[in-house]
């Protein structure tokens, strides 16, 4: 298969991925026991409704065809770059997520960079020291990190480093009171490092145990070993050997976590009130805004499907093995222990 051919199909399965989800999106956020009309009015406004109001409201918004229909206009006009209109924002679908997704994207580009870079030195590292105190403690700082709850480790790091510490600000994505012309790309950073260092620090484990075995393999393997039968250096295998063979694996999990990161997004963002896709999530689904909710959880899988994409393609570049099938991708074994 060319390398043309492989990228139309991976292409064309991203879409029917897509697809799908925003097929079962909408049908989850249709089947919802909550009322948006009656959320975003209140029960009392609702109540006092009459029937022929009622009736016009939801011919207004739309809620009042069958599923299909409803769902094959809702296609079509996301397609066309019309998303709905939030009802809780009371603005444009699209207009509430590009406000937001700026923020969102700046947060997870800084976990993502650093999640990758630190997962995959410290399992460099641990598997060239396999089975000593360096080897023990990046696993067991990898094991106790993947058992955390994000949230925990959100509000820990808030209390510590802005409340005791005060190195950085208690939330929010810019300072507060200050004019949204006076904001500096500076002040953007600071206000995410500690959100996106939390972040980083959960995605931590699943590279650095994958790396960490990539290494044990590769130190283990007959060329490994025949260069250091010829007396090779640790540094010179490590450039010439383990770096070269355990980057590629590493960069397919990192591109596979972005699922991973935008989940933990969600409750990090709400930690620090950082008004991003995750809280802009959240708030949509307490407040009953179907819309705004299937048009985030359609972008989202956007992100997620386009990492995975990238990865794929660039696995077919790298080894042309992967585009006739020949063998598996490399991330897929388990961490050893």
């Amino acid at each position: 298969m060319s390398l043309f051919s492989f990228t139309v199909k991976q292409c064309l399965r991203c879409l029917l991925l897509i697809l799908a989800v925003s097929f079962v999106v909408f049908a989850l956020v249709s089947l919802s026991p909550v009322d948006p009309m009656q959320a975003n009015l209140g029960q009392s406004a609702y109540l006092s409704m009459s029937a022929d109001e009622r009736a016009a409201l939801a011919a207004y918004w739309g809620t009042d065809q069958p599923f299909f229909i409803c769902y094959v206009q809702w296609l079509g006009a996301f397609v066309q770059g019309d998303m709905g209109e939030s009802l809780r924002f009371n603005a444009p679908v699209a207009q509430v997520i590009a406000e937001r997704a700026g923020s969102s994207l700046l947060l997870m580009t800084m976990a993502w960079v650093l999640s990758g870079v630190i997962g995959f030195a410290l399992g460099i590292v641990s598997g060239m020291n396999r089975n000593r105190w360096v080897d023990r403690a990046v696993k067991s700082y990898c094991f106790v990190l993947a058992s955390v709850p994000t949230f925990w480790l959100a509000l820990v790091a808030l209390m510590v480093f802005s409340v005791w510490l005060g190195w950085f600000p208690f939330g929010f994505s810019v300072p507060i009171g200050m004019d949204a012309g006076s904001v500096t790309w500076l002040d953007r950073l600071y206000h995410a490092a500690l959100p996106a260092l939390v972040l980083a620090f959960v995605g931590v484990a699943n590279i650095a145990l994958h790396t960490r075995e990539k290494t044990i393999d590769i130190l283990n393997s007959p060329f490994a070993r025949y260069a250091q039968a010829q007396g090779k250096s640790h540094a010179r295998i490590l450039t010439q050997h383990v770096l070269r063979n355990a980057l590629l694996p590493a960069i397919t999990l990192q591109f596979a976590s972005l699922s991973e990161i935008f989940g933990g997004s969600v409750l990090v963002e709400q930690v620090f009130s950082y008004p991003g896709l995750g809280q802009a999530a959240v708030t949509a689904g307490l407040g009953g805004d179907s819309a705004l909710l299937a048009g985030i959880a359609v972008v989202s899988s956007l992100i997620v499907f386009g990492g995975n994409l990238v990865a794929n393609i660039l696995y077919g570049v790298v080894d042309p093995r992967i585009r006739r099938g020949e063998v598996r991708a490399h991330g897929n074994k388990a961490p050893a222990a």
